[in-house]
């Protein structure tokens, strides 16, 4: 959080990565810089996903560079069309293009050959091991692991078995190529790391061609280097493969990329796992991939954040070298930031009790003016209907308000919102005591911008009944109850602290301008929050997500 009390404060200084790539640039290791984003096509991206894109697409942008968008697609079992789809719509929601489109797959034909020559120089083998065996002959920290039986086979035994790995001759899990270092290195990563594992499945770009698939280590510098990628940005649990990625890179005497590492993102209240969002949605905690309490950048869109403020939140956060739990209010407040500079404004009332204006004549409609965005003055305005007859919200009135309570009140008056001054002059009630009418006078002189001018302490909003649109509200609140999600106790299932109050749903009484906006963003309810049209919504059922409440200012 120290970057991003930074970034709120207003100060600003070079990052790390910023700090080397102007180095590199000024030393002329580079003449100019090329990132890339390189997302596996195994499931939707979310907000962790959006820091990185930010991240690479923003450096390059500022230093005149590139980025290209290259999906990781080395597993097919995983990895779907659909997935690459919401992918690029994402980046491009979030304001960003790339330079190419690229895929791993575009160099299974490179990888193949490479994974040969370095069978031909001795540094890989093909084992026959299963999966447990080799995880056991790995050793641990304390303890070297033990060589592979298969480890000696000679250049030509390993070109014919890899041969007929790739021609199919062998079923899944059969045997793997590894190369071979050394298994007593004190990185374990080095221990002879797997290079290509056997998948007879169909794949989403080369189809039948290939039963043998690249592991994450062998490909992802290599493809690096063919893109000639200067700067290859990686979350920071990448670091201990750092050494390999440069490893592969020096044995095949390829273009050096290099690789630099960052603090992933880790916000509160919420899980960052691709395999535990997916267990949400298959098992129907959430609506989808899209439901707006998942991190996803979908849900997130869903819900009504706008890309500004989730590039404000990127650049907010900053970038660290340690791990960092990001608080969820960071988040919101940067949708504040950005919806209160640019959303619409209208009055919605959500838990109505009727205001009659007892001396407003019967049948009449008066409209008024009201401007869209107080920080717009001069801009654009609504027209707003005002009649006898119109809610308030019930908490708007009290019969025994406290101190320093500045909404209605018997013999109180209040302004209401754009229009006039009304005095309580009776409360109706039902059998059961409970309120269901307040009887007004309203003040024909205080019409604002005419007549002589007197102001009063309270203001509310409220809507004409007879033009009153019902809406449908979810109310969204945090998907967990436990803000350390990554930090729960050791046998504990993660599922135990999801929020059963994370959804809500209610109703609102929303004045006609609110059915009628365009401007494709969240709009305000006045005095209570911002709230985004729904794609589940028609135009006889109105649905408005609640994206971010608004500071309320009156306690008791």
């Amino acid at each position: 959080m120290e970057e991003a009390n930074k970034e709120v404060s207003g100060t600003r200084s070079l990052n790390f990565l910023e700090e080397i790539i102007e180095s590199d640039l000024a030393s002329g290791k580079c003449d100019s810089i090329m990132t890339r984003f390189p997302p596996e096509p195994n499931g939707y991206l979310h907000i962790g996903h959006a820091k990185s894109i930010c991240l690479n697409f923003g450096l390059a942008k500022k230093y005149g560079g590139k980025t290209n968008l290259r999906f990781d697609d080395t597993n097919p079992v995983k990895e779907d069309t659909e997935y690459v789809d919401s992918i690029k719509d994402d980046i491009r929601w979030l304001g960003f293009e790339w330079e190419n489109e690229r895929y791993a797959s575009d160099y299974f034909d490179q990888l193949y050959e490479w994974a040969e020559e370095l069978i031909r120089k001795g540094l890989a083998y093909v084992d026959d091991q299963t999966q447990e065996e080799i995880r056991a002959g790995r050793g641990t920290v304390q303890t070297p692991g033990i060589e592979s039986p298969y480890r000696n086979r000679s250049v030509e035994e390993n070109l014919k078995l890899f041969r007929e790995m790739r021609d199919g001759k062998y079923a899944d899990g059969e045997k793997v190529l590894r190369a071979k270092i050394d298994m007593a290195h004190p990185n374990m990563l080095f221990r002879d790391p797997l290079m290509y594992r056997i998948i007879h499945a169909h794949h989403h770009r080369t189809g039948d061609k290939w039963c043998i698939y690249p592991m994450y280590d062998f490909a992802h510098g290599q493809c690096d280097s063919i893109e000639h990628i200067t700067h290859s940005i990686c979350t920071l649990e990448f670091d201990v493969h750092r050494p390999l990625y440069d490893w592969f890179i020096e044995k095949l005497g390829i273009f050096p990329s290099h690789q630099y590492e960052f603090a992933r993102l880790n916000l509160t209240y919420t899980v960052m796992s691709k395999r535990k969002l997916l267990e949400l949605v298959k098992n129907h905690f959430v609506s989808g991939w899209d439901d707006p309490r998942m991190p996803t950048i979908c849900g997130i869109r869903r819900r009504g954040y706008t890309p500004e403020s989730i590039r404000m939140f990127a650049e907010k956060v900053g970038v660290a070298k340690r791990e960092q739990l990001i608080d969820l209010q960071l988040l919101e407040w940067c949708a504040r930031q950005d919806l209160n500079e640019r959303s619409n404004r209208y009055m919605v009332v959500q838990d109505p009790v009727k205001l009659t204006v007892t001396n407003w004549e019967p049948g009449k409609v008066e409209w008024f003016d009201a401007p869209l965005n107080p920080a717009d003055p001069e801009g654009p305005s609504r027209k707003v209907p005002f009649t006898g007859e119109v809610y308030i919200e019930r908490a708007d009135f009290m019969e025994e308000p406290p101190k320093k309570y500045f909404r209605l009140k018997p013999d109180g008056e209040v302004r209401l919102k754009y229009t006039y001054i009304v005095k309580c002059q009776e409360v109706v009630k039902d059998a059961e005591g409970n309120i269901t009418e307040i009887r007004c006078t309203y003040d024909p002189t205080s019409r604002p911008g005419a007549g002589e001018w007197r102001s009063v302490k309270g203001t509310i909003h409220w809507v004409s009944i007879m033009h009153a649109r019902e809406l449908e509200l979810r109310i969204y609140d945090k998907l967990f109850t436990e803000p350390q999600m990554g930090s729960i106790p050791e046998g504990k299932d993660y599922k135990e602290y999801l929020n059963p109050e994370s959804l809500t749903y209610g109703k609102g009484y929303a004045e006609p301008a609110l059915l009628e906006d365009n401007s494709g963003i969240a709009v305000q309810f006045e005095r209570v929050g911002y709230f985004f049209k729904d794609p589940d919504s028609t135009p006889d059922h109105p649905v408005f997500n609640k994206t971010v409440s608004l500071k309320d200012s009156f306690k008791f």
